[in-house]
């Protein structure tokens, strides 16, 4: 049953990632495209770590919480940036305070640059597993 689940996330993780890159490969986006850019990375990143989450438990580890999800997948190199990873974590609070222009311009800067290209390597790592 569990091989199941973190498929079944995996594959709900991947559909969000993609929307993620259409935002992405947008280019340009008004303040309304980038309140929506902020809220899709969100669930991804919730999707990610949860299909870690399911992915390690299916291994055999023990993960509870998203702290620990994280420490245990780059321990067992199922990520390769675990900075990064803790910095999206500890970053949500700031999503949540898109309404104020300077938070969104600094958490879609994060996104851009940081933040979308592990979530891509999670996404392939991912694939190759299934």
């Amino acid at each position: 049953m569990q091989d199941i689940r973190w498929k079944q996330r995996y594959d709900n993780y991947r559909k969000a990632f993609h929307q993620l890159t259409e935002f992405i490969t947008k280019g340009e986006l008004n303040k309304f495209e980038v309140q929506g850019l902020i809220q899709c990375f969100e669930y991804t990143f919730e999707l990610g770590w949860k299909t870690m989450k399911d992915y390690l438990e299916q291994e055999g580890f023990n993960v509870p919480s998203p702290r620990k999800a994280i420490q245990t997948a780059f321990q067992s190199q199922l990520i390769t940036d675990g900075h990064t990873w803790i910095d999206m974590l500890e970053k949500r609070n700031l999503m949540a305070h898109t309404y104020n222009e300077k938070y969104a311009e600094e958490a879609e800067r994060l996104i851009r640059e940081r933040y979308y290209l592990v979530l891509k390597e999670l996404c392939e790592k991912l694939e190759v597993e299934r």
